[in-house]
C-alpha cells in the first residue's frame, strides 16, 4: 500500500500536466489539415537527423498541409543579425542571407505589408524571475515568416503561434544534442592531438635524460681521475692540462643539455597550454587566442631550431630562405597552435626526405621552407601569405596526394614508420580556424605542403 502511495505521488506532477495538456488540446479545436500537420511534423523530427533537413520539413510541412509559404530565420550570434536559412519555395539557402529589414526579432507576432511574422521561442527557462530580465535575443531564437497575409485567417494565427512553439522546442533540444556530439567527437580529437603533438615527441626528453647521464658519467670518471693526480706525486703538468680540457668540455656539455631541456620543455608547455585551454573545452572547438607576432621568429625558427639536430642526424641539408630573415613578416595568429603546425611539418620533413639526383646530376637530400604574397588570392583586394616546407625525395602517389590530409589516413612510405596519420589532419584544421587552406603539390624535385593565410593588412609586411 505504501508503494503504491509513494508510486502516486512520484507520478502527480507529470499526471497533473497530462491533464492540462487534455484540457488545453480539447480547446484548440485545430482543423483535422492542422492536426495532421503536427503529426507529420513530430515523425519528421525523429526521421531526420541533420537541422538542415528538420528546416526543410518546418517550411514544407506549412506549403502541403495549409497551402501557407513559409521562410524560416534565425539570430547568427557571430554576426549579431537575422538570417534567412530556408524557404519554401527555394529551400535550403546555402550560405544562409542577412534577413531584410522588415523581419526582426520579437516577443509576438507582427504583420508586414504581405505576411506574418511569428517568433520561434527558445525552450523557457526554469527561473521565470531570469527570463524576465533577458533581452529578445536571448528568448526568441528566430522568426517563421507565412505569406500571402490574405489567405491566414484567425484560427491559422493561433495554430502558427503553437506550431513554432514546437519548432523551438524541438530544435532547442537539437541544438543541445548536436553540441553534445560535437562536444565529444573534439574531445576525441583532442586526445589524438595531445598524443601526437605532445607526448609522442615528449620521448626526445628520454634522449637528452640520456646525454645527461652520459655527462654525469664522466664527471664520476674525472673525479677518480683528479683523485689519481692527489695521489701522485710529481704529476706531470701535462695531465692537469688534460683534466682541465676534460672539466671545460664536460661543462660545456652540460649546459648544452641544460639549454636544450628549457627549450624543450617551452615548448611542450606552448604546446599543452593551447591545446587544453579552457575555452576549447566550453565550446566543444579549438578556440583561437591570437596576437600579432612575427611568423620566422615567433614560431618557425624556434621550431626548426628544435629539429636541426635531427635533419643533421639523417644527413638533410636544411636551406633557409634569405628573404624571411631579411624581411619580417607579422599577422595576427594563435601562436601555440600555428606552432605546431611548423612541428608537425618538420617532423614529417625528418622522417620522409629522401635523396634525390637534381638536373645538373649531382645528388641532393634537403628541406627548405618559405613564404610568397599572393594578391588577390581570397578575392579582390584580399591578399594572402603562402608559408611552405619543401622536402626531396619521390613524390606521392595520385591517390595519397588527394586524401594526404584525411584524419588516420598514412601514405605508402608511412606504414613502416611509427604515426598515427593524424599530423597533416590537424594541420589543415588549425589553418582552416584561422581562415586558409592547407594543400600539398608535388614539384620537379620533391613534396611541397603548403598553407595559405589571409593578410588582412598589407603593411604587417615590414622591412
Amino acid at each position: 500500500m505504501d508503494q503504491e502511495s509513494n508510486s502516486g505521488v512520484d507520478l502527480q506532477q507529470i499526471r497533473l500536466r497530462i491533464r492540462e495538456k487534455q484540457r488545453s488540446y480539447a480547446s484548440y479545436d485545430l482543423s483535422p489539415a492542422q492536426n495532421d500537420l503536427l503529426r507529420a511534423f513530430f515523425d519528421l523530427a525523429q526521421e531526420f537527423d541533420s537541422n538542415e533537413d528538420f528546416y526543410r520539413v518546418c517550411v514544407v510541412a506549412l506549403s502541403e498541409f495549409l497551402g501557407l509559404h513559409s521562410r524560416l530565420y534565425f539570430f547568427d550570434k557571430e554576426q549579431e543579425k537575422l538570417i534567412l536559412v530556408c524557404e519554401s519555395r527555394r529551400g535550403l539557402l546555402t550560405p544562409p542571407v542577412v534577413a531584410p529589414d522588415h523581419v526582426r526579432l520579437a516577443f509576438k507576432s507582427y504583420e508586414s505589408e504581405h505576411s506574418l511574422l511569428v517568433p520561434i521561442h527558445c525552450k523557457p527557462s526554469s527561473d521565470r524571475h531570469d527570463e524576465e530580465t533577458q533581452p529578445v535575443k536571448l528568448q526568441v531564437m528566430g522568426v517563421i515568416e507565412v505569406y500571402p497575409l490574405e489567405k491566414i485567417s484567425r484560427a491559422d494565427r493561433f495554430f502558427l503561434r503553437k506550431y513554432t512553439n514546437r519548432i523551438g522546442y524541438n530544435l532547442h533540444n537539437r541544438l543541445i544534442a548536436h553540441e553534445n556530439v560535437r562536444h565529444l567527437h573534439f574531445i576525441n580529437n583532442l586526445v589524438m592531438d595531445i598524443e601526437h603533438n605532445v607526448i609522442t615527441p615528449n620521448m626526445y626528453f628520454k634522449h637528452l635524460f640520456n646525454q645527461l647521464k652520459a655527462s654525469i658519467e664522466d664527471v664520476d670518471g674525472l673525479e677518480r681521475l683528479v683523485l689519481g693526480c692527489n695521489t701522485v706525486q710529481g704529476v706531470p703538468s701535462v695531465n692537469c692540462d688534460l683534466v682541465l680540457s676534460k672539466v671545460s668540455a664536460l661543462h660545456r656539455s652540460l649546459l648544452g643539455n641544460h639549454r636544450e631541456l628549457l627549450e624543450h620543455h617551452a615548448n611542450y608547455s606552448l604546446f599543452l597550454e593551447s591545446l587544453l585551454r579552457r575555452d576549447h573545452f566550453a565550446q566543444g572547438r579549438f578556440v583561437l587566442h591570437p596576437r600579432k607576432c612575427s611568423i620566422d621568429r615567433e614560431i618557425v625558427s624556434p621550431q626548426l631550431e628544435h629539429y636541426l639536430s635531427r635533419f643533421a642526424a639523417r644527413g638533410i641539408v636544411v636551406e633557409k630562405p634569405e628573404d624571411m630573415q631579411e624581411e619580417e613578416l607579422f599577422l595576427r595568429v594563435d601562436v601555440g597552435l600555428l606552432s605546431q603546425v611548423y612541428a608537425n611539418l618538420f617532423s614529417n620533413a625528418v622522417k620522409y626526405t629522401g635523396k634525390i639526383t637534381n638536373r645538373n646530376g649531382e645528388p641532393r637530400k634537403a628541406m627548405t621552407y618559405g613564404r610568397e604574397l599572393l594578391a588577390d588570392y581570397f578575392g579582390p583586394g584580399k591578399a594572402a601569405v603562402k608559408f611552405n616546407v619543401f622536402t626531396t625525395g619521390e613524390h606521392l602517389s595520385e591517390v595519397e596526394a588527394k586524401t594526404v590530409f584525411v584524419d588516420g589516413v598514412r601514405g605508402e612510405r608511412g606504414k613502416s614508420r611509427p604515426g598515427k596519420g593524424h599530423g597533416l589532419a590537424f594541420i589543415k584544421q588549425v589553418v582552416e580556424i584561422h581562415g586558409g587552406v592547407a594543400g600539398y603539390e608535388a614539384t620537379e624535385e620533391g613534396n611541397n605542403f603548403y598553407f595559405i593565410l589571409p593578410l588582412s593588412d598589407p603593411s604587417l609586411l615590414l622591412s
